[in-house]
């Protein structure tokens, strides 16, 4: 399964983010590109612990989340369209700079390479394991890259003739 701590799977995921322009649009749910790049950028910023956030589970996470987790990092099925996420993460502002938003979502995937935050706790999930981190933290980019048609279009070598 990827992770975001394999350095060719951070390399993918910096293309895909590289590729969106302002004039993608979403394949499904509300955001516009740039609301969905800033969305990311606090979010991976928030697993990273970049602002000192203090970490609780919600209510019905500690009912449900244990066994949501599992599905979500027990193989490589993607994210589904229109997963609801959490207040902190919805970008209210319409239109800002897409480039200087790249450039800090592409540092926070960068920044997983030296990860250390093991006060992690998932608002919804609850606490998580590095491996568990690392599955979800792609998927979520993953997710997101898709909504806006952002696939890794690396070029295989053409089979000889």
């Amino acid at each position: 399964m990827k992770t975001i701590f394999d350095e060719a799977t951070r390399e993918e995921l910096i293309r895909r983010i590289q590729s969106l322009e302002k004039s993608h649009v979403a394949q499904w749910g509300k955001m516009n590109v740039y609301q969905m790049a800033k969305h990311c950028t606090i979010w991976d910023e928030w697993v990273l612990g970049v602002h000192k956030p203090k970490y609780k589970q919600e209510f019905l996470g500690l009912i449900f989340g244990k066994m949501a987790l599992k599905t979500f990092v027990k193989d490589d099925r993607p994210i589904k369209k229109n997963v609801p996420t959490s207040r902190e993460f919805i970008i209210k502002e319409q239109d800002g700079d897409l480039e200087l938003q790249k450039k800090i979502w592409i540092g926070c995937i960068a920044a997983y390479r030296n990860f250390s935050n093991p006060g992690f706790i998932h608002d919804f999930f609850g606490k998580m394991t590095r491996d568990e981190i690392g599955i979800f933290a792609y998927k979520h980019s993953d997710h997101h890259l898709r909504q806006f048609g952002a696939i890794d279009r690396v070029e295989e070598p053409a089979l000889p003739r």
